[in-house]
């Protein structure tokens, strides 16, 4: 009887921990994104974290995009020719990429990027008492360190998708094309009349949640960081994973909004 109820003491710790660090977030983010409506905007932090963002995040994005559609032609190409299918690959990889595998894994790689980065520079000034200073010299750390960082988040990743979803659809094509015999202008006729704008829309949509949450999880584990170094250590750690959790979850749950019959 006591290892059952030891159990669930331990079990309900652990929903109420989750249920605060839940609140405690949705607060941090609201708290952020108010400090956007109100003056003032300091446009320089703001330019900084969006070229940090879409800038020197573009070639890990490009790669990844690039050899994941290579892949997705060479896989589905393997699958479907069992059923004698094989003109449906190009369908598949515009489909798979503009939906999901873009959004997905460019939010995975930014959130490895930069969620990190950001996690660790506002834990690093937290840790040696500069966002004190700034409350100090009365400027208001979440307006000047989170707020332009939530905006510049939300709107760097959308295009960074789209590039994504360009050099992913081109690296089936260059698979298609170059190794598995497709004729270059009846692969891209397949493309372009199997896409629906709806698709983009849906992709784009999850490219701007999926910023928001790593600036999100950057911005807040890196300004409730303590203990030095090591606290610093665990919060860039804490970022990546929290963030890359949050994109998995908000993917399914964004495609139901959209896709759900």
């Amino acid at each position: 009887m006591n290892v059952i109820l030891n159990f669930l003491a331990s079990l309900g710790r652990a929903v109420l921990g989750l249920c605060r660090r839940a609140g405690a977030i949705a607060l941090f983010a609201a708290e952020g994104l108010s400090h956007l409506l109100r003056p003032p905007f300091y446009p320089r932090m703001f330019l900084r974290a969006f070229v940090e963002i879409a800038y020197f995040s573009l070639p890990v994005v490009s790669l990844t995009a690039v050899f994941t559609g290579m892949v997705l032609a060479l896989q589905s190409y393997s699958g479907f020719s069992r059923f004698g299918a094989e003109s449906a690959i190009a369908n598949v990889v515009v489909l798979s990429i503009t939906r999901e595998l873009g959004p997905v894994l460019a939010g995975l790689m930014v959130a490895g990027r930069i969620g990190a980065a950001f996690a660790a520079e506002i834990g690093t000034m937290r840790v040696t008492d500069q966002v004190d200073a700034l409350t100090t010299l009365s400027t208001n750390p979440m307006k000047y360190l989170v707020a332009p960082r939530l905006l510049a988040g939300t709107l760097a990743m959308p295009l960074l998708v789209v590039v994504a979803d360009v050099l992913g659809v081109m690296g089936g094509w260059i698979i298609g094309t170059a190794k598995l015999g497709f004729g270059s202008a009846t692969y891209l006729n397949a493309t372009l009349n199997f896409m629906q704008p709806m698709d983009v829309i849906s992709g784009l949509v999850k490219a701007a949640v999926f910023g928001f949450i790593v600036a999100l999880m950057g911005s807040y584990h890196g300004y409730n960081s303590r203990g030095g170094a090591q606290g610093v250590g665990a919060a860039t750690t804490a970022a990546v994973v929290s963030s890359s959790i949050l994109i998995l979850a908000l993917d399914y749950i964004i495609t139901e909004m959209f896709f759900a019959q």
